[in-house]
């Protein structure tokens, strides 16, 4: 029987009772939302997203039209109510309420609010609403022309109350705003702006006065980009097209051309022919070159600079994977139709890097194929904070090599629109793309140069056109000769004047990288570089009407100015007439002072560039000979441009120096020769290499991720002595022994071998010749080369590569090496951005050459390489001072910025740091059950004390036996580690979007922690290496079946011990190992990561789906749980047991378990599906 009742109060004309009814008995829908990854909410977008506690965000896609009344189903605010008119997403934490035909949905929100429906929740950790028990609920309904009046009333009376809010809103804020402008300083009146308010801004600026940059707000999908492109092909080939445009099928061809497998091929082919971008069209019998792109016509001619916004970026109709969808782009520059530069925006309250993980996992998903494969730059900002990278593949992408800008005076610019003025606009965008870009062909990337290295480039050629010499100053690892190489090539490009432009390097540097590197650049580039093989070749390059880039050697030169050109003749007279631009690398030793002014005299005509790390100063001179120059500026004129190592270390360029002084203390005379050439005296130092270098060189990240070091001594026989002694350790003939734990990461430690300069084979060296061809043997044992003494040049390559792991077949732990003895050779001029270490054995050296040894160790390389690592053994009073002064010299008068604090203050401040965390969490049990606001407080306490861990790990004095004496194991540091992992996710899930607390420290999202150990095999690295397989590189592809068969032995040698960990995801890298091997095409070209991604999630959906169509639970509430499921917690476990349906289980059970032990079972498995299925692809 229904009850039937009245309301005091009432609408005139209603009389009719109101009857009783459920709540399920009036709604057409009644049911939870479905699951939403944060990652896909934002703060701006198309449709509006409701969860548990109201509006979370904004995302590009809608599970809902039409009005709603909303239900918080979880959480603290469980039980509020929301109302939704139109398109939008509501998640699974949202219980989405229409009413049917005979009732109206506005009545039902308003009534459902009154009904404080929170009391119905369970009293768990993680309150709930279960829809079973709501569609159960009671209440008074009237007839639905009633309810509309009643709803409309109610609309009505909220809709002035938000007008009255909002006019108080406004008043409150423009007194704030009064209030800022008068008593803030500018650089702290930063309000949080909308993301789409932060992209008009920088539209306007892009589009503002002068500008050529034109808006096409019409642009929105990749068939309008087509057919602007098309349009613009058309416009600019008349002439080539005869004035008919192209047909659907001509274009067909044109787009096939475009269509880029890499960024990389891309930028190969914007380099051009003679400056001018082409593509190619057979129509009939005829062959059209038609220009895309005209790099002479940068802001003119023929250049058209266009802004679109707002793109979107389809899923592929192929792309079947869970992940995949679409993708709507922010703001993108394209020159001539073709999309150039990327640029993506975040708003003041989230990290810029957001906008580089947003690219990364665009560029797995394939967003930027097509027309969008030809993009070179891409820039992120958060309006304070804006940076910009090279376009690479998701898996090349390092946060590592993303750069901010600078003014001329080092200064960072970090406004987003004030970069826009300084970088953006025409034509500084249009040269970022023409001229500072460069193709490293060793390496298959592009190459962005940094400001630094474009002030420098800019200095040399505004000098050149006023007939001025002078020296660029950037600190040794940051870019030289990349700067070197582009000032060389665009001297020539710029200056019509100069006949030649001469790169000069000191013969001993024949073998290194820089020429090297010179010839990779050059490959891909409008200018020819050409090496001398000898004097007569460099007298014809002279000769010869080319203009082009000459690298010789000094020495080269100043034999055929003084041996080999006969006074008087017309070679002598063309080749002394020339107007040459001299490029000098290392100038600080290269040249002498006697030589350059030899040269000088001849070349009268001549300009002069001189680039060091380490110039010469009045403090450590030239010697004195005459009236020769005898510092760097007296010889090659005024400083154009400076960039030291504290301006490189500030700006994330290149690391600090982390300096240990092991030799012998309290010695009367530490700088007695006869300590330090005993065998003793070799073997301490080799303990320290081989057995207290774990951090050092990088065993802590695992198998074929470890680094590299260089041990240097004062002569070769004491280096060939070395090189004997680590054989015999190695064999087990020495007292020393490597230890255990070195060889579970790396049981072939230490690969190692040594290097010679190239007049070390001539007649007369000191080298022991049988030696030298013993240690060449065993290099070609090792790693399958063939080089003999005469050989060497080809052999110190061979290891410069190998040493540099740029190719992709070097990352491989098989060809790997670990330790390389040197003198003098690759102590300069070397860039190997995996080395970390030097062991120094040898008496201090002068200031130039301490920071140019220093300086192979401080690269950029990965997360866990925080800084250059020195251990000296020799000297070590004597040392500490020669290598204070040195860094004084060369970073403006201090040491802080450069050196790294020693083992006292680091141990002292770790010890702090551990007594912080622990009256923050004595254990790591006690922070499950911590508030937020107390989880940020762990969060930023156990990342300052990870931090001084891990420093105080890289020390040779640290034994892990220490760790007792400081109060801490390494199995409870592994323990607060899982609990940070999982209270960081925890509050990013809790803050995201949300405005910090001015009392809670900030959490550094972006930190990885570096103390851990990852000495189990590597995911990435096996991903990367599967990647090399279906993805070589051109050079590797015509590789022997016996080459690609042993490249993939290793991948499964890897995957199997892997599985020994986790075997789920194994299988999965089995299964795709297996389709490789059947068809090694099938993947090329595609993410191997995004790949691996999607399968994983594939697993992960039908084990949910599977559980749920066993026990009939809710398949949204499952795969809460399996994304959230931490500490063996399930978080909705009350949800999953109220919309679990056990009359449906039993009628499909032979023999169904009891309803009291349904729920508890049901659980159980639940935790162990969790546990065993789910847990392990989640965590790899």
């Amino acid at each position: 029987m229904i009850a039937m009742g009245k309301p005091k109060i009432r609408f005139k004309g209603y009389e009719d009772d109101w009857e009783q009814r459920k709540l399920g008995e009036v709604a057409q829908e009644f049911k939870s939302g479905n699951s939403l990854k944060a990652d896909e909410i934002d703060i701006t977008g198309d449709y509006p997203v409701y969860g548990g506690n109201g509006l979370r965000g904004y995302t590009s896609t809608y599970n809902h039209d039409g009005e709603y009344a909303l239900i918080g189903r979880q959480g603290a605010l469980c039980g509020n109510m929301n109302y939704s008119v139109g398109k939008a997403y509501f998640t699974e934490h949202a219980v989405v309420v229409k009413a049917d035909e005979n009732n109206d949905t506005r009545f039902l929100y308003y009534m459902l609010d009154t009904m404080n429906l929170g009391q119905y929740s369970d009293q768990s950790a993680q309150p709930g609403l279960a829809v079973n028990k709501l569609v159960k609920l009671e209440n008074q309904f009237p007839m639905k022309e009633e309810q509309q009046r009643i709803g409309w009333y109610f609309s009505n009376i909220d809709h002035l109350i938000t007008l009255h809010q909002h006019k108080l809103f406004c008043a409150k804020n423009v007194m704030k705003y009064i209030t800022t402008d008068i008593n803030t300083p500018k650089k702290e009146a930063i309000m949080a702006e909308l993301e789409s308010v932060i992209e008009q801004k920088l539209i306007e600026q892009l589009i503002y006065g002068d500008s050529q940059w034109t808006y096409r707000e019409d642009l929105k999908t990749e068939a309008d980009l087509w057919k602007n492109f098309r349009y613009i092909l058309e416009q600019n080939n008349k002439e080539r097209l005869n004035g008919e445009p192209l047909s659907d099928a001509e274009f067909e061809q044109v787009k096939n051309q475009l269509q880029f497998s890499s960024f990389y091929k891309a930028g190969e082919w914007l380099v051009g022919e003679n400056g001018k971008v082409m593509v190619h069209v057979q129509r009939d019998t005829e062959r059209l070159h038609l220009v895309v792109m005209n790099h002479e016509h940068i802001a003119g001619g023929s250049s058209v600079y266009e802004v679109i916004n707002q793109y979107n970026a389809l899923k592929m109709d192929e792309d079947s994977s869970v992940n995949a969808r679409d993708r709507r782009f922010d703001v993108t520059l394209m020159i001539n139709g073709l999309p150039m530069i990327h640029i993506e925006l975040k708003n003041k309250q989230h990290s810029y890097m957001d906008g580089f993980w947003q690219i990364k996992k665009y560029i797995g998903e394939g967003k930027f194929t097509g027309i969008f494969s030809a993009v070179q730059m891409f820039v992120i900002s958060n309006g304070v904070d804006t940076k910009y990278f090279s376009a690479a593949s998701d898996s090349e992408l390092n946060p590592k090599f993303i750069s901010g800008w600078l003014d001329k005076e080092n200064n960072a610019v970090s406004d987003y629109l004030v970069f826009a003025k300084s970088v953006l606009r025409i034509p500084e965008a249009h040269e970022m793309i023409a001229r500072y870009t460069v193709l490293d062909e060793e390496a298959k990337r592009l190459i962005l140069l940094r400001p630094y290295q474009i002030h420098a480039i800019e200095a040399i050629r505004d000098a050149s056109k006023t007939g001025k010499s002078g020296f660029v100053w950037h600190t040794t690892g940051s870019g030289k000769t990349l700067t070197s190489y582009k000032a060389t090539r665009n001297l020539l490009m710029d200056i019509p004047a100069i006949d030649k432009a001469i790169f000069l390097i000191d013969r001993k540097d024949l073998d290194t990288q820089t020429t090297m590197a010179f010839q990779a650049y050059a490959n891909n580039d409008l200018i020819d570089v050409d090496e001398t093989d000898n004097v007569f070749d460099l007298k014809k390059k002279l000769k010869s009407d080319d203009r082009q880039v000459i690298v010789t050697t000094i020495q080269k030169l100043q034999r055929l100015i003084t041996r080999k050109l006969q006074e008087g003749t017309p070679e002598y007279h063309k080749i002394k007439n020339l107007k040459i631009a001299f490029v000098v690398d290392e100038c600080h030793r290269a040249v002498t002072p006697g030589i350059k002014r030899e040269i000088e005299r001849f070349f009268g005509n001549s300009l002069w560039y001189g680039f060091t790390g380490t110039p010469r100063f009045a403090e450590n001179p030239y010697p004195q000979m005459g009236d020769l120059p005898r510092t760097t500026q007296e010889l090659y004129g005024d400083c154009l441009h400076k960039y030291t190592i504290q301006n490189a270390i500030h700006d994330n360029a290149v690391l600090g120096f982390q300096v240990e002084h092991n030799g012998p203390k309290n010695k009367k005379d530490e700088t007695d020769s006869n300590l330090y050439v005993t065998e003793s005296h070799m073997l301490k130092v080799l303990e320290v290499i081989l057995n207290k270098s774990y951090y050092k060189l990088g065993f802590q990240n695992g198998k074929g991720k470890t680094y590299e070091g260089l041990l240097t001594t004062s002569s070769i026989q004491l280096a060939q002595k070395y090189y004997d002694l680590l054989k015999m350790v190695k064999e087990g003939k020495t007292t020393l022994k490597i230890d255990e734990k070195i060889k579970q990461v790396l049981p072939d430690f230490p690969k190692f071998a040594i290097t010679y300069s190239v007049t070390e084979n001539e007649e007369g060296s000191h080298v022991n010749q049988q030696k030298m061809q013993e240690s060449l043997d065993d290099y070609n044992k090792m790693f399958g080369t063939k080089y003999e003494i005469s050989q060497i040049q080809g052999y110190n390559g061979n290891l410069n590569k190998r040493l540099a792991r740029k190719d992709a077949k070097y990352k491989s732990r098989n060809e790997q090496l670990d330790l390389v003895i040197v003198v003098d050779r690759l102590l300069t001029g070397f860039d190997a951005p995996c080395l970390s270490t030097i062991f120094i054995d040898r008496p201090p050296m002068g200031p130039h050459d301490l920071i140019q040894a220093f300086s192979r160790t401080n690269r950029i390389y990965d997360k866990n390489k925080v800084y250059g690592q020195i251990v000296t053994f020799q000297a070590p009073k004597l040392f500490k001072e020669s290598v204070d002064n040195a860094v004084r010299l060369y970073s403006a008068g201090s040491t802080q910025t450069a050196l790294l604090a020693d083992w006292k203050e680091v141990e002292s401040a770790f010890r702090k740091s551990l007594k912080a965390l622990r009256i923050s969490a004595e254990t790591p049990e006690e922070v499950p059950g911590m508030s937020i606001k107390e989880k940020k407080i762990f969060v930023k306490l156990f990342q300052d004390f990870d931090k001084f861990f891990a420093q105080l790990k890289s020390f040779t004095q640290y034994e892990d036996n220490m760790l007792a004496g400081y109060g801490i194991t390494e199995d409870e540091y592994t323990d607060y580690a899982g609990q940070y992992l999982n209270a960081k996710e925890e509050i990013k899930e809790d803050t995201d979007g949300q405005i910090d607390d001015p009392g809670v420290p900030v959490v550094d999202e972006d930190y990885e922690l570096m103390a851990y150990s990852h000495t189990k095999i590597d995911y990435e690295y096996i991903i990367n290496l599967i990647q090399n397989i279906v993805s070589p590189d051109e050079e590797l592809q015509d590789v022997t079946q016996e080459q690609k068969q042993k490249q993939m032995d290793e991948v499964k040698q890897y995957v199997e011990e892997l599985r020994k960990d986790n075997p789920k995801v194994a299988e999965i890298m089995t299964t795709l190992i297996g389709e490789i091997e059947q068809d090694v095409n099938k993947y090329k070209g595609q993410s191997i990561l995004n790949i691996v991604e999607n399968m994983k999630q594939e697993c992960i959906e039908k084990v949910v789906t599977d559980f749920c169509i066993t026990w009939y639970t809710s398949k949204d509430d499952v795969m809460y749980a399996a994304m959230h499921y931490r500490n063996g917690e399930i978080p909705n476990e009350s949800a999953i047991k109220e919309t679990a349906n056990f009359t449906s289980y039993k009628e499909v059970q032979e023999r169904a378990i009891p309803k009291f032990k349904y729920y508890t079972m049901m659980i159980a498995e639940l935790r162990k599906t969790l546990d065993e299925e789910i847990k392990p692809l989640m965590n790899h």
